[in-house]
Parts: structure tokens; sequence; C-alpha cells
């Protein structure tokens, strides 16, 4: 009676965590679709598309895989098949040593992926905003929700492809007294949107002081402290499904077990 009460409580255990590995498969499935096929969002910042797609690509074929570790150990644990369980195990077990893989590159690679961040914001001001609409809207988002201008601040609009297009605006990069040494900064710069204030505070002078209506500070380092306070979170999910992982392989080695020993008892 005790053993069969543990091995319900093992099943329907390992039914419940494969129920959520479906749903973490599910949602980096979407993840990757919506990245792969949306113009707005942070990565399309990167100056190396072809990397950030194989990223994705990848992403992509890890919701895939999880969606079916979650269907053999689901199915395998209904049916009480040590087939699909075994499959189950498997490919669970190649997953774990990925993501550990994948942990270990990213630790390592933690300061490079840094400079790619700040590079590519750099370069977006400078040569992608008002030239490609994906690349527009996103900074301007950032901008706006970041509460920043420009990538170390809004003096890096000058002599951006932006700021020149304007030809109002003609911008000599020798300080000088001429009143047509300006550059213009985008509305997603200003504080308060259509206002006033905004439409002045947009030209500036170079090497004058930035309105009050403008935000003065850049936004790689808004940017960085906002990635940068996700971090917890991240290490809490990933630490949660790690232990899920775990607790699944315990638990299908379990099953695999118990289904072995009633096999050889009805025998």
């Amino acid at each position: 009676m005790v053993l069969s009460e543990c091995y319900g409580f093992v099943k329907y255990s390992l039914v419940c965590i494969n129920l959520i590995f479906w749903a973490v498969g599910l949602a980096a499935v979407g993840l990757a679709v919506w990245m792969l096929t949306g113009q707005m969002f942070l990565l399309s910042l990167a100056e190396e598309q072809h990397n950030l797609n194989a990223g994705l690509y990848i992403l992509l074929s890890a919701g895939i895989l999880m969606l079916i570790v979650a269907f053999l150990g689901c199915c395998g644990a209904f049916r009480g098949s040590q087939c699909m369980l075994v499959a189950f195990f498997s490919c669970l077990l190649v997953v774990i040593v990925a993501q550990i893989a994948a942990g270990a590159w990213l630790y390592t690679n933690s300061n490079r992926l840094e400079e790619l961040v700040k590079s590519s914001v750099i370069n977006t001001v400078k040569n992608k905003y008002g030239e490609d609409n994906a690349h527009t809207e996103t900074v301007d988002a950032f901008q706006s929700d970041l509460g920043c201008c420009g990538a170390t601040g809004p003096a890096d609009w000058t002599g951006s492809k932006y700021a020149t297009s304007d030809s109002s605006f003609p911008v000599s990069f020798t300080v000088s007294g001429d009143a047509n040494n300006m550059y213009k900064v985008p509305e997603s710069c200003c504080k308060e949107k259509n206002s006033a204030d905004c439409k002045a505070g947009q030209n500036i002078k170079v090497a004058s002081v930035v309105s009050s209506a403008i935000y003065n500070e850049g936004c790689i380092d808004k940017l960085m402290d906002a990635l940068n306070s996700q971090k917890n979170i991240v290490i809490g999910v990933t630490a949660a499904i790690a232990i899920l992982e775990l607790l699944g392989l315990i638990f299908s080695l379990v099953l695999c077990c118990a289904i072995d020993s009633s096999d050889r008892y009805k025998a």
C-alpha cells in the first residue's frame, strides 16, 4: 500500500514537472519566433545580425527539445513506459549539459557581451537612427522608457546621420561662436514630449549646456543597469528550473526501477 502511494506520488509529480517543462518550452519557442519575426525588440541593436539569428535559432531548438522532453515524460509516466522514460532521461540529460555549457560560456564572456551591447548602442545612435525604422523605434523606446539621450549623452548625436540629415543644422566640429554650429536630438530625448521646451531644447549648440528639458544621461549606463537589475530574477528562475530538472531525472529513474520491479514480480 505504501509502495503504491509512493509510486503514485512520484508518477504525478513527474507529470507536474513536465507540465512546467512544457510551459517553459512553449515560452522559449514563442519568444524565439517573436524575436525572429518582430521588428521591435532590444536585440535588434546587435551589429552582427547573423550571430543574433544563430542564437535565436538555438533558443528555438532548445524550446522544441523541451517540448519533446515534456511529451516523453508525461506519456512515459502515464503509460508506465520504460522506453519513454529512458528517452526522457536521456533528452533531459542533454538539456542539462547544454545549459551548463551555455551558462559557463555566458559567465566567461560577460565582459565581451557588455562591450558588444555598448558598441551596438553607439553604432545605432551614430549610423542607424533615422535610417532604419526598426532601430529608430527601438532607440526611441528605450530613450523614453529609461529617461536617457544618446549612447553616453546628448552630445553623441553630434555628427550622427540623424543630426546631419537636417540641412538646416550644419555641424562643424570646430567649436566657435557660429550660431549655425548646432545639432539636433530626437524628440524621445525630451522629458515632456510635444512641449515648447522640448521643441526648443532639441536644437543644441555644440559644446553648450544641454537644456533641462532634455535627458542629460546616456543610455548605455541606464541600459546596463536595467539589464543587471534583472540578474537576480534570471538566476532565481534558472535555479528553480535546474532543481526541477534534477527532480525529473530522479523521478524518472525511480519510475523505471518501479516498473522493472513490477514486471519481474508479475513474471
